[in-house]
């Protein structure tokens, strides 16, 4: 279910495999990269159903938070959701990006609409859909960042503290020490990231690639998408 026709990723058919002996990318090649990228993206066809789904993709919708699939087609977890991602569709492919902020209670998600081709063009009109990071923390890319630093693992986690949008007070708390240890290690944070300030520090931070963790727990996804149901 969650395979893309050859056609659609360069198969033999693809230009690409004759020009200059390159070798196009195949469709395995394209799934791994989609699934190293630390955001859900979803393919959908002019149908309204799901080509292909990333692994956080595939994630966000076993979880039916906010979205969920029904029948291989993408639909909000209520009727007024689903209403409003039916027309940020309708509009893509018309040819228009669209951007929704969907909330149920406590709960948000961010969905971009992208067009993946012209309505004049003559392939199969299909839409990219990317949803919004859940936590920054979780990016491979912010240990990493750590790592690159020499940061100790005190630093390291007050760094992770003030990722998660907390206070000076509750990271003191956290750690069980007082607040000015934490401005002492902050102090030693930015100095050794070169950034003049804590909002410098947290900006290079939301900057940093979308690398998913190499170990990820996340939730399996059966192969018969019709398996989740609409409330």
């Amino acid at each position: 279910m969650w395979q893309a026709a050859d056609k659609t990723w360069g198969g033999a058919s693809d230009p690409s495999a004759s020009q200059g002996g390159r070798s196009p990318l195949g469709p395995q090649q394209l799934m791994r990269a989609f699934d190293e990228i630390d955001y859900g993206m979803l393919i959908i066809d002019a149908q309204g159903r799901i080509l292909h789904a990333n692994h956080l993709g595939r994630h966000e919708l076993a979880n039916g938070r906010i979205v969920m699939s029904y029948g291989n087609s993408l639909l909000g977890s209520n009727a007024s959701l689903t209403a409003q991602i039916q027309q940020a569709m309708e509009s893509s492919f018309r040819g228009q990006r669209k951007l929704l902020m969907l909330t149920e209670g406590d709960k948000e998600l961010s969905l971009a609409f992208t067009p993946l081709s012209h309505p004049l063009e003559a392939d199969a009109p299909s839409v990219l859909v990317m949803m919004s990071r859940q936590n920054v923390c979780d990016n491979l890319a912010v240990r990493m960042f750590a790592r690159s630093l020499n940061l100790s693992p005190s630093e390291e986690s007050v760094l992770l503290g003030l990722c998660r949008g907390w206070q000076i007070a509750e990271i003191a708390k956290s750690h069980s020490v007082a607040e000015s240890t934490i401005r002492s290690q902050i102090k030693t944070l930015r100095e050794k990231a070169n950034a003049p300030s804590i909002r410098r520090l947290l900006h290079r931070i939301n900057s940093l690639p979308p690398v998913v963790p190499a170990l990820r727990i996340i939730t399996p996804m059966p192969h018969n998408a019709t398996e989740f149901s609409h409330p």
